[in-house]
């Protein structure tokens, strides 16, 4: 077998393959004999149909799926022969498949690029820093609280945290647009949900209010023809439903394992898991911020086929995200352009990664793997067995390890990087990004 390889792109490779006639001759008069062994064709016993007659009748059909396994072990084979680390599958271009002769064929694919590690000592990194004070207790407890609270409607003045029921109609320069009127739509003060000014206007209404209030869109909100605009809502308020929080007794606190009415202990605990969120939190951001100086720090050129693969993996977990509603979103409505950049900078972390893993010839730690199950178990209320099923699960171990090494590679290049720390609050380190 002849191989040859010609650079196309920087990643693209076109390997010429040519296979010798006389063993492509070979593989299709194998095949010949072993269909005559089990054809049947009315006239012949089982097994003694001469080969003159099976090639007539199915001759070509033999050659082609010959010519199907000639071509895909030539292509392993001058894989082999290439050395060639190859991402994605080949693109195949017949030059000459004429019988007698020798086959010759293309294969177009793609490799992996070279990756060369910059000095990390230039990244810069910003590290949060924080921690867990009385207050940030005080309010996870008020929230512990207004997860479990009464609701009841009221005819006093609406507050922070009230839930109210509208109707509203939205106008900008005297005209309704698209989207600005709801009737019986519900919302929660000071959730945020609404453009700045909205909500903050509707403290203090009551029940049979009906009122009016101006606000302006963001400059860069998602409806183009509304950004920046100013824009007024006529408002009747039909509900206001206030909370009655639970008192912090015994039966609340049972609800948190705590069965013998201790309010200090419910406080531990409390914390202990508040501490253990703010440990994730500052460890998920350190790392997010380190992986992102790392892709801006190498311009890699990625694999087409790797950056697709990333896509279709993407499209599913937003898919997944969907929830109930997945079904209704067909997959061409989540186009590839919605993943493409977040998926070509995916690919090129991970090769980062594994040369950084490679180069250093980093090992996973054993100790940090059981320390993480050993953490992600102290939040179950049988630490012992969440253990043991990590340990029993192949699937799950792999993704504790892969997580642990990443972490180890974090460490590394943190070691070498300049680090700014930041002093952030409880709240505002865990605060989902928008």
């Amino acid at each position: 077998m002849q191989v040859s390889v010609e650079n196309i792109s920087a990643l693209e490779r076109r390997l010429k393959i040519a296979v010798p006639a006389s063993q492509v001759e070979q593989t299709v008069n194998k095949k010949i004999n072993q269909a005559a062994r089990t054809i049947k064709i009315d006239g012949f016993r089982a097994g003694k149909v001469p080969l003159n007659v099976v090639k007539k009748r199915y001759g070509a059909s033999i050659r082609a799926e010959a010519l199907d396994d000639i071509i895909r072990d030539a292509y392993v084979g001058a894989i082999q022969q290439s050395a060639l680390k190859i991402a994605g599958f080949p693109s195949i271009e017949p030059i000459n498949f004429d019988e007698g002769k020798d086959i010759e064929f293309a294969a177009v694919v793609e490799v992996y690029p070279e990756v060369t590690l910059g000095d990390f000592a230039t990244l810069s990194v910003e590290r949060p820093s924080s921690e867990v004070t009385d207050a940030d207790v005080d309010t996870m407890i008020a929230n512990l609280r207004r997860q479990r609270a009464k609701w009841e409607e009221s005819a006093e003045a609406a507050a922070d945290q009230d839930r109210l029921t509208i109707d509203f109609a939205g106008s900008i320069d005297g005209e309704a647009f698209e989207g600005g009127t709801s009737q019986d739509f519900n919302i929660v003060l000071g959730s945020k949900r609404m453009i700045t000014g909205f909500e903050e206007q509707l403290v203090g209404a009551k029940a049979g209010d009906e009122l009016t209030i101006n606000v302006t869109f963001p400059a860069d909100y998602q409806a183009e023809n509304l950004a920046g605009k100013e824009a007024q809502f006529k408002i009747n308020v039909k509900k206001v439903v206030k909370a009655t929080l639970p008192e912090l007794d015994a039966e609340f606190l049972t609800a948190f394992g705590v069965t013998d009415g201790n309010v200090e202990q419910f406080r531990a605990d409390v914390r202990k898991n508040m501490e253990r969120e703010l440990r994730n939190g500052i460890r998920a951001k350190v790392k997010a911020a380190v992986f992102e100086a790392l892709v801006n720090a190498h311009n890699l050129e990625v694999p087409k086929a790797l950056v697709s693969e990333e896509i279709g993996r993407q499209r599913e977990q937003a898919l997944k995200q969907f929830g109930g509603n997945a079904a209704q979103i067909k997959p061409e409505m989540l186009p590839d352009d919605l993943f493409k950049d977040n998926a070509k900078r995916s690919v090129a972390l991970g090769l980062l990664v594994s040369e950084i893993i490679s180069a250093n010839q980093i090992k996973v730690d054993a100790d940090r793997v059981r320390a993480l199950v050993d953490e992600v178990a102290q939040s179950y209320e049988q630490p012992e067995q969440v253990v043991q099923w990590y340990y029993s699960s192949k699937e799950q171990m792999a993704q504790v390890q892969s997580a642990v090494l990443e972490d180890q590679v974090v460490d590394l290049v943190l070691a070498q990087a300049q680090i700014t720390d930041k002093a952030v609050g409880y709240e505002e380190l865990l605060r989902p990004q928008q």
